[in-house]
């Protein structure tokens, strides 16, 4: 799997480092010239004209992609996939809002976080901390418990944070690597707050046995 270094969340150099892409990809008059190149495979799905694009931007986009710490395999990826997103959307270009090249760089920008958001979802579901745990799982306890009348009247006791994953893995029966996806949180987190929910349920129901 390919490395991403990009943070999502990162949105204060983004629109910057974009601008700074396509600002280098363009001299005096080439704006007009990829414009029109674009307005060609919108009006007519024109190949040569996407051949010239391509051949400009491709090498750009890669090493715009590799500046922000995508592995040299994922950088090629998504050069790629970013002039192929420019065939399919070149009908949506507008020059009056965009120069050429500062509209590809956002494709380009937008197809990374979209890979490193893939990333963290991935390193979540294999986060080998998921394996099973020699003591019951907090679902298999909560199901020993007197009822869920009780159940829920305890869960008002409890931090909000805490509630909510054993709302999300009793109630809704999640996984506990759903919950961490779903929340945003580490899945070291989750189980973390489980441990101690149930042990704050145990003092408030009684014991188990």
């Amino acid at each position: 799997m390919h490395a991403i270094a990009l943070d999502p969340s990162d949105h204060r150099g983004g629109w910057a480092r974009v601008r700074r892409a396509g600002a280098m990809s363009e001299t005096v008059g080439a704006g007009e010239r990829f414009a029109e190149l674009i307005g060609a495979i919108a009006a007519r799905a024109d190949r040569s004209a996407f051949a010239a694009l391509f051949g400009h931007f491709a090498p750009r986009v890669k090493s715009y992609m590799l500046r922000l710490g995508a592995s040299p395999l994922l950088a090629e990826e998504l050069a790629q996939e970013t002039l192929l997103a420019v065939w399919r959307k070149a009908g949506a270009f507008d020059a009056a809002k965009a120069a050429p090249s500062t509209w590809i760089f956002t494709i380009a920008r937008n197809l990374r976080i979209d890979a490193a958001r893939r990333e963290r979802r991935r390193q979540v579901a294999d986060d080998p901390t998921d394996a099973p745990a020699p003591e019951p799982s907090p679902d298999t306890q909560l199901a020993a418990l007197q009822s869920e009348g009780r159940i829920r009247h305890a869960l008002g006791k409890l931090p909000p944070e805490q509630a909510e994953v054993v709302r999300l893995s009793f109630f809704s029966d999640k996984p506990h690597s759903e919950i961490a996806a779903e929340l945003d949180l580490p899945l070291g987190t989750v189980k973390s707050r489980l441990r101690l929910a149930m042990a704050r349920l145990r003092e408030l129901l009684g014991d188990l046995a």
